[in-house]
């Protein structure tokens, strides 16, 4: 009589999921991406203040079911590095968001893309002043391939028309955005050693209740939300997709891999954008589409694949 062997145990998708850094940054990417052609599009329509506040009380509410357990296991870690975390809270969570929004209703859709393919570079700038972290050439080559890829991809294949972009306060304001979530993208790994989920779920409550005041300002001077259907719509994609698992997927991923060998799929969300708009928009497919994004692909490949940079 033949005894069958035992059959392996089943793998679980969300703990293989979690140990994907590549899959995880590619998806945050991708997140991104759709909340940036949203907001450009809903810009005038939603107060941004309002939509920030209530994007991170959203979060925390929806993650503290589950987070509750880690929060109060974890609670002496983040007690003790308070001022690290309420610094990552603004930064990463409250300015960072808040300003991003309100650019938009100022800025164009091309320029807010152009300004988002230099997170790379203020991720490796605030790793190199705050931390003396060194891109490796192969990090600095991936990322010079990849921004080459986007700016291949937001021109058109036309590098002269870089001439004829113009920046307004909505462009400074956006790349103000980008600076602060680069010294966020920097700290993530010097964060206190707790459970993802409670670093989240700490971190979007002090960032919405940074961010209530300014809230209560908006609405005061007469920006009030409407929650009509476009409004509902929006603040369900923003609430599940680009906040809470963008930033679970993004700080994982950072955690695995570093923040420079993390920084180059910031080059995707353009990536994604553009190919949001050729199958939700109807915009018609370029070869210099498919050469930009061949571009970006080989310099994330080149750049994720090096050792981490040196000290």
């Amino acid at each position: 009589m033949t005894i069958a062997s035992p059959a392996p145990p089943a793998t679980n998708p969300a703990s293989w999921l979690n140990n994907q850094p590549y899959l995880l940054l590619s998806l945050s990417s991708l997140f991104w991406a759709g909340n940036i052609v949203l907001a450009r599009h809903v810009g005038a329509h939603v107060p941004p203040l309002t939509v920030t506040t209530i994007r991170w009380f959203g979060v925390f509410l929806i993650l503290l079911p589950f987070s509750w357990p880690h929060l109060k296991r974890d609670w002496p870690a983040l007690r003790k590095s308070l001022p690290l975390m309420l610094f990552l809270s603004l930064v990463g969570f409250a300015f960072n968001n808040a300003i991003s929004y309100w650019a938009l209703q100022y800025t164009e859709a091309l320029n807010a893309l152009l300004i988002q393919s230099a997170g790379p570079l203020f991720v490796a700038l605030w790793s190199l002043v705050l931390f003396g972290v060194r891109l490796t050439g192969g990090q600095l080559a991936g990322i010079a391939i990849s921004l080459i890829g986007v700016l291949v991809i937001i021109l058109r294949g036309d590098l002269a028309a870089l001439a004829s972009i113009s920046f307004n306060r909505g462009d400074i304001m956006f790349a103000s955005s980008l600076v602060a979530f680069g010294i966020y993208s920097a700290f993530i790994p010097r964060r206190p050693k707790v459970h993802q989920l409670s670093f989240l779920s700490f971190t979007t409550c002090c960032g919405a209740l940074m961010l209530l005041p300014t809230a209560v300002w908006e609405a005061w001077s007469g920006n009030v939300i409407q929650f009509d259907t476009v409004t509902l719509a929006t603040l369900g994609y923003i609430l599940i997709f680009p906040s809470t698992l963008a930033y679970l997927f993004f700080n994982r991923g950072v955690a695995l891999i570093g923040p420079n060998r993390a920084a180059p799929f910031f080059h995707l969300v353009p990536v994604f954008g553009s190919a949001m708009a050729i199958l939700l928009l109807g915009e018609k497919l370029q070869p210099f589409h498919l050469i930009g994004y061949a571009l970006v692909l080989a310099g994330v490949v080149i750049a994720s694949r090096q050792g981490s940079a040196a000290k």
